[in-house]
């Protein structure tokens, strides 16, 4: 498929990161139509028009899908069933299967232990008792974050014993957790890469991010880490969008441990190319 300008590129959601997707989109020829539920948001400002509905509304979904050539994502939140619905009208990039996967850690950490990969040690918290059984996999401190919707530090809570472990999971509503085991790290680095319809593959230079209270704060590219790591990182980040059959633009986060190992934290926002 090749999207020649003057397409429409539909673009679910209208944040910030939506916003600089719409400049350059625009600035290459394109037309963008936004469909997010805030009427003030970021990149419905500079699209070339915005249905203000939420989600989940089929009439609107329906009106969306019929204006546009190809359909992406701002962010991985996005409910997969959308993307199903709107696959009817247009090609939409990710598809709904890539899209499930980042949207629950649990998916996503056995995914990548699926890829022959290795994920932050962590233990699937679906009850109490799941907590009570979690030494024997990880050691503590560690890290329970919900399953879906936490980003930015949110929906994480440091833990240093069982009991503690159990606390936090009443505070988050007793809903679907990981628990991670905190890690001593050297940095975190991240790869992003373009993968084609045929499945070619182009990788950007590796980039290390520096975090504030749990905030990106700013990334450094080239990262400082040696070739082979950076090679290392590249063809991991390579293998799971290949299985994945990923179309689009994908980011994958890993952390670097003092020891030298190369662990996946997790995928980030994709775009389509």
């Amino acid at each position: 498929m090749t999207l020649l300008p003057g397409s429409t590129i539909g673009m679910l959601g209208g944040g910030q990161l939506g916003r600089m997707f719409t400049v350059a989109a625009r600035t290459l020829g394109y037309r963008v139509l936004i469909l997010e539920p805030d009427f003030h948001s970021p990149a419905a400002q500079l699209s070339d028009d915005h249905i203000i509905a939420a989600y989940d509304d089929e009439v609107a979904l329906t009106a969306f899908g019929q204006r546009c050539d190809v359909i992406t994502t701002e962010f991985e939140n996005i409910p997969a069933q959308t993307l199903e619905f709107l696959a009817q009208f247009c090609p939409v990039r990710p598809s709904a299967h890539a899209v499930k996967m980042a949207q629950d850690r649990i998916v996503e950490k056995e995914f990548v232990r699926a890829c022959g990969l290795q994920p932050v040690p962590f233990a699937a918290i679906h009850t109490a008792a799941d907590i009570a059984a979690a030494p024997h996999s990880i050691q503590f401190p560690a890290i329970l974050k919900t399953a879906r919707m936490g980003y930015d530090g949110k929906g994480q809570v440091t833990v240093h014993s069982v009991a503690e472990a159990q606390a936090a999971f009443a505070q988050l509503h007793g809903v679907a957790c990981v628990l991670e085991q905190r890690m001593e790290l050297e940095r975190e680095i991240s790869v992003i890469l373009a993968r084609s319809v045929g499945g070619e593959v182009r990788c950007f230079p590796v980039a290390e991010n520096e975090h504030h209270n749990g905030i990106l704060h700013q990334s450094i590219v080239p990262a400082r880490i040696d070739a082979a790591l950076a090679a290392a990182a590249q063809a991991a980040a390579t293998r799971m969008a290949d299985k994945l059959e990923f179309v689009g633009v994908m980011a994958v986060e890993f952390f670097v441990t003092r020891q030298g190992e190369l662990l996946i934290n997790e995928t980030g926002s994709a775009y389509p190319q």
